[in-house]
């Protein structure tokens, strides 16, 4: 209740307090000049008309929540409700019309009625009837039960007083409560005035976690904390207009200058009589750090720091759109390194790994800031050249990189000699979007180097030969489908921690007539561009589980799935197919899906995954890192597995980069819930250094090659660490 709502019983206080003060003229002025019988009749008009009006604003008041209580002009009782006495029951035998409101203050001081008052009843007694004296303004009364009453008064247009009491105990214990939580929380807090932003209360955890202390905090601003590009963050109206809580992410200094990233939960709260809003900081540095950190990694070869093949194609797309809108032109060039398979062979890894950084310095020196660099994956690199509209800049972009790239390497006190072949696409309306630029790129590569490395070729229509040539491979490749030239071997996956076989991968295997063994990489990207992969990838997933159910049940068996398995069969019949046929429970069966099935970020793929793992197959991420990994894949499909690429484990033990990324890729695993594979392992120091880390399972030739079927039961009955390595 309020005043705003009750001038229709203020009216009836006046018209009371105008009838008593009636009554007194009557019974004093009156009196002296009227016969007995006009006084009794004058008096006893008076007195049925204050009765009347006493009783139409008694009924009025009694019904009501709160306590009330009129005054005369003297401070004297008129009326008052039984919520009123109920308030002040220990003082209520003293309430009766005419008594004065001061006299039933210094009973109820004198019994104790009033805790404040003890000690300095006289200055608490002028205080409150000061109050009273000039009403208007709420105060607040503690009784002697404990409970705390709001005291509201105001004056009536007679020169009477009415006054409001409301118990607002359980809202000072609330308020008490809050402060109890706020002062003794963990996490850094502060009220803030939402009109000023001003900073009003902070807790001690907020005096720890900034630096500042309680007293340097009073009178600073939330702006003062905040870092000036996150200031429009903190519009009045972000607060005002908020109904509800919200949550927010700000970067902030501390004290000592340092800044720090935050989530801020804010809330609107009435506190202590003021509208203020209530934050919340969660310090959420490393995370943000982490994320930014395999955020980068997900879109940047780790090796050499240039973006990867998610990261290109975007911003070759978003160079192709400048382009066509300027009406200028584009190119890309896609690089590769001559001899490069032959320093490996001969150098090993870490010399490779060395000339492949080496390498990307060289290019992105060669190029301009407009040029984007990028590695594709192995020796493969590319760049994006913008072009003016009669620009053919891309042709001296090429010289430079293959003159850079053709003088001799300083590596680890050895010279290394390669070379390099470049094959060249200029934007046409032949070649309307990134993938068939570079597909065009990689015709006049595979040119290039056709006609005797070291040099460059731009992409022509007529450059027929490699089609023919995968034109040729297509029709041995239909043939192998029909005669069953495929099989399918198997190399060991081994449980890190008590070294024993854990399964095995299904590793496919063509044998031509004519050619030999041809290798997967040669022919299986054709298998996807021709739906050939369907049934390649059919006979390899039955094969496999027909294998798996003779061995030990414990064994499990992972199986590879193109992407283009997915955009161009039902993957889910195909594998429940398998398995019936075979009998194989689906728990012993992981798929492993290469990272460019997420880039088509299809919901029929992720669907098909799910399915997959509702029936209980595993679902594996492989070569994560180091084609288009990202920590929204991760949380967006139904991962059971993370497999380390072979590139960051071979020498990991002399590569402090590679175990920094190993490091960071088995905690984000661990972190996830998935297990975290370690493929080509190749050396003891490896091993040692992946099993410190908690890598769960490993492959590679430390353990074995892949083998055919025939030979399984040898590696069953020995000890993968025994087994020797062969090439």
């Amino acid at each position: 209740m309020s005043f705003d709502t009750t001038e229709d019983t203020a009216k009836k206080a006046d018209l009371m307090t105008s009838l008593i003060r009636r009554w007194r003229r009557v019974s004093g002025c009156i009196r002296a000049c009227l016969t007995p019988a006009a006084l009794r009749k004058e008096l006893r008009l008076a007195e049925e008309a204050a009765k009347k009006a006493r009783d139409q604003l008694h009924d009025a008041i009694s019904v009501l929540p709160e306590g009330i209580v009129f005054l005369d002009d003297e401070g004297r009782y008129i009326l008052w409700n039984a919520r009123y006495e109920e308030i002040y029951s220990r003082s209520a035998d003293l309430f009766e019309v005419g008594a004065r409101l001061e006299d039933t203050l210094r009973v109820g001081i004198a019994r104790g009625d009033y805790p404040l008052a003890v000690g300095r009843e006289e200055e608490w007694l002028s205080e409150r009837l000061a109050l009273m004296a000039n009403p208007g303004k709420s105060h607040e009364q503690l009784l002697a039960d404990g409970r705390w009453i709001m005291i509201q008064e105001r004056r009536t247009s007679g020169g009477g007083t009415i006054g409001l009491r409301v118990d607002i105990t359980a809202m000072k214990r609330r308020e008490a409560s809050f402060r109890l939580l706020f002062e003794g929380n963990p996490v850094p807090m502060m009220l803030v005035d939402p009109e000023t932003l001003r900073i009003c209360e902070v807790n001690e955890a907020a005096c720890r976690h900034y630096g500042h202390r309680q007293d340097s905090f009073a009178g600073r601003s939330l702006t003062d904390l905040h870092h000036p590009d996150h200031h429009g963050d903190l519009k009045l109206d972000n607060y005002t207009e908020t109904l509800n809580a919200f949550d927010r992410t700000w970067r902030q200094f501390k004290a000592d200058g340092s800044q720090i990233d935050v989530t801020a939960f804010a809330s609107h709260l009435d506190f202590e009589d003021n509208e203020r809003i209530l934050l919340a900081f969660i310090d959420v540095t490393e995370r943000r750090r982490s994320e930014e950190r395999l955020a980068h990694m997900a879109r940047h070869d780790l090796l050499t720091g240039l973006p990867n093949r998610l990261a290109f194609n975007e911003q070759i797309a978003t160079g192709m759109a400048e382009a066509r809108k300027r009406g200028h032109g584009a190119a890309a060039l896609l690089i590769d390194l001559d001899s490069f398979k032959a320093v490996n062979d001969t150098f090993g890894h870490s010399v490779g790994d060395a000339l492949l950084k080496e390498a990307a310095r060289r290019i992105r020196e060669a190029l301009d800031d407009t040029c984007v660099p990028a590695r594709l994956g192995g020796d493969e690199f590319a760049v994006f050249v913008p072009l003016g509209a009669d620009d053919q800049r891309d042709e001296p972009i090429a010289r430079a990189i293959i003159r850079s790239l053709c003088e001799p390497f300083q590596i680890n006190m050895q010279h290394v000699a390669v070379g390099a072949s470049i094959g060249i696409a200029r934007m046409t309306d032949d070649s309307s979007d990134p993938e068939q630029l570079l597909r065009h790129a990689d015709i006049a590569l595979y040119k290039a180097k056709a006609d005797g490395r070291g040099s460059f070729r731009h992409f022509e229509p007529g450059m027929d030969a490699q089609m023919l040539e995968r034109q040729r491979l297509e029709l041995d490749l239909r043939m192998a489908v029909e005669k069953g030239e495929f099989s399918v071997h198997y190399q060991p996956l081994v449980n890190l921690e008590d070294q024993k076989v854990s399964g095995f991968e299904a590793l496919l295997r063509w044998s031509h007539p004519v050619r030999g063994n041809i290798p997967p990489a040669d022919f299986i990207p054709l298998a996807e561009e021709t739906g050939l992969i369907d049934a390649i990838g059919r006979f390899v997933l039955e094969q496999a589980c027909r294998d798996a159910v003779t061995w030990p049940d414990h064994m499990k068996v992972a199986v590879n799935l193109s992407p283009a398995q997915f955009r161009t069969t039902e993957v889910l019949a195909t594998v429940v197919r398998a398995l019936d046929l075979s009998g194989l429970r689906p728990a012993r069966l992981d798929l492993e899906i290469t990272e460019s099935l997420l880039m088509d970020r299809s919901d029929g793929a992720l669907q098909t995954l799910k399915a997959l793992r509702e029936l209980g197959v595993g679902i594996s991420m492989d070569d994560f890192g180091t084609g288009y990994s990202s920590l929204s894949y991760l949380r967006s499909f139904p991962f059971t597995k993370i497999k380390i690429d072979k590139s960051f484990v071979k020498d990991l033990h002399a590569s402090a980069d590679s175990q920094a990324i190993v490091r960071a890729i088995v905690g984000l695993g661990r972190s996830m819930g998935m297990k975290v594979i370690a493929e080509g392992i190749e050396n003891a120091d490896d091993l040692d250094f992946l099993m410190q880390e908690g890598c769960a399972e490993g492959q590679g030739y430390l353990f074995s090659k892949p083998r055919p079927v025939s030979e399984m039961a040898e590696l069953l009955e020995s000890s993968p660490a025994q087994t020797s390595v062969q090439s």
